[in-house]
């Protein structure tokens, strides 16, 4: 296993899904052994448990009173593209949402390349099952010989239903199976989210949007993209607990919470 940064700066604009606002964040190289980094003018906020808060639509992370969200999209694209250190400058307390998929974090670190900066240490292994519940949605791991992820969902509307998806990074490269993949939402959550003060910035730019039938927006860019969204999703969290063991994990109906929490319990688990 192979540490990487990336090769060069990259610098990404858009506008945050939550605030609604211009927001630019600049990719940076970063030493070995640094680990993903946000910068947010002074302060620095690890991309690990230490500052992680799963909070009811993203994830959040704190630090000495600076705090940056939205931040699983980017995680996903950093941790599937095996990039270990990384620096993330942002102006702002919310990362852009660009297209509601990590593709456009991908196809901006394919510009300037990634660099190897020398053997990984490797993750002690998990010797036994970790799962964390509430009510019926759950995450579990459990050891494996290799890497994989499966995600189940079900939603009470036609467009979504039940949706099962297995990916396996040795099998799947995730900038073409998970990357592509937009967040999704149902028309009826639209207005009580933005009357909490959430998603100013959404729109059908940024998201796939369903009512009890139909998608609003097509065409998906997989017939189980909602599916594979929550993969992405999982992956980012995931992330904040750094390298994972070969483990399978199995997540259904899940959240940011559930999906934090999980990274916590491994944790534990692993230093044991």
């Amino acid at each position: 296993m192979m540490a990487r940064t990336l090769a060069a700066p990259v610098t990404v604009a858009g506008t945050s899904l939550h605030g609604g606002q211009p927001v630019t964040v600049t990719l940076e190289p970063a030493p070995a052994g640094q680990g993903r980094v946000f910068r947010q003018g002074e302060t620095w906020i690890p991309a690990d448990l230490t500052a992680a808060l799963g909070a009811r639509l993203s994830t959040e992370l704190s630090q000495g009173g600076a705090t940056v969200r939205t931040v699983e999209h980017l995680l996903a694209a950093l941790a599937g593209l095996g990039i270990d250190n990384a620096t993330v400058t942002i102006e702002g307390d919310e990362l852009p949402i660009l297209d509601g998929s990590a593709r456009p974090w991908v196809v901006a670190i394919a510009q300037v390349g990634t660099v190897v900066q020398g053997e990984r240490q490797p993750p002690p292994p998990l010797r036994e099952p970790v799962t964390v519940q509430q009510g019926d949605s759950f995450v579990s791991a459990v050891p494996s010989d290799r890497l994989q992820f499966t995600y189940g969902i079900d939603f009470p509307t036609a467009a979504i239903g039940r949706q099962w998806r297995t990916w396996c990074p040795d099998t799947e490269p995730f900038a073409e199976a998970i990357a592509p993949a937009r967040t999704f939402t149902l028309q009826k959550f639209i207005e009580p989210l933005r009357a909490a003060g959430l998603i100013a910035g959404g729109s059908l730019e940024n998201a796939i949007v369903c009512d009890d039938e139909q998608w609003l927006n097509p065409p998906l860019r997989f017939a189980d993209e909602p599916c594979r969204h929550k993969l992405l999703d999982l992956v980012g969290d995931l992330s904040l607990l750094g390298p994972l063991p070969p483990v399978h994990v199995v997540a259904y109906k899940a959240s940011h919470v559930l999906h934090v929490e999980l990274a916590r319990a491994l944790a534990t688990r692993l230093q044991t």
